[in-house]
């Protein structure tokens, strides 16, 4: 594929994304209301300038999202909140940012409290030492950064992430892009209002020294207690 092609398919790809996400920001926030149809093709074509292959691939990103779906003589609809796959990144920060849902950002809460005390369990019993020293290194990166920098943000959701990893199960990893994406947004609901950053601290560095003296019982608990008093604050709100 010659250069120019190739600038040519990243151009409508692009614009394809751009599409889809402006799109599917305001469905998400209401813009468009459930079973309520979206412009015509032609009508998005001419709002958009875009071509009608890239409003058909934006659809299809939509519609691979669970927020849209289209069918012949109907048009393009909005799916009903229940069809959207919130494990999908893109919806997940769209439904988060701005001014979420309280009900939305405790949801998000008691699903990480199914998953994360079990994949601290996992990463203690089959994390390597390389897998453990990161949960280790970005604890560590958290105590240096400072009380709720955008540093200390970006270490914690490493922390967590890293955790996911030191599972080496292909499932809890493939998590990793739905838990940064609402951690990055939800963080801002528990701190710094009513939490220290020292408890910050004190609970992560119990949940890194159990997975590395292969507690696994304290492993699963810690982290449990981690998010609960997380998701306490938020029921305090």
């Amino acid at each position: 594929m010659s250069d120019q092609m190739q600038q040519s398919f990243a151009s409508k790809a692009n614009l394809s994304y751009q599409l889809s996400e402006q799109l599917g920001r305001e469905i998400v926030n209401g813009v468009y209301q459930p079973s309520a149809p979206l412009p015509t093709e032609a009508e998005l074509c001419e709002q958009f300038g875009a071509s009608r292959t890239a409003v058909r691939e934006a659809v299809k990103m939509l519609t691979a999202k669970g927020l849209v779906s289209s069918k012949p003589r109907r048009g393009i609809r909005v799916s009903a909140p229940d069809d959207w796959n919130y494990f999908d990144s893109d919806v997940l920060a769209w439904a988060l940012q701005g001014a979420p849902s309280l009900n939305i950002v405790k949801e998000f809460f008691q699903l990480r409290v199914a998953i994360e005390p079990e994949a601290a369990v996992l990463a203690t019993q089959y994390g390597t030492e390389i897998q453990k020293t990161a949960i280790l290194d970005a604890y560590e990166r958290m105590k240096k950064s400072g009380s709720f920098t955008d540093e200390a943000v970006h270490s914690d959701l490493d922390f967590h992430t890293a955790v996911l990893f030191a599972t080496n199960n292909r499932f809890f990893i493939r998590l990793k892009d739905f838990i940064r994406a609402a951690l990055n947004i939800t963080v801002q609901h528990t701190t710094p209002a009513n939490w220290s950053y020292e408890e910050v601290l004190l609970s992560h560095e119990r949940v890194v020294k159990a997975i590395i003296n292969g507690n696994v019982e304290r492993a699963r608990l810690n982290m449990r207690v981690l998010i609960e008093d997380a998701l306490m604050l938020l029921d305090n709100d």
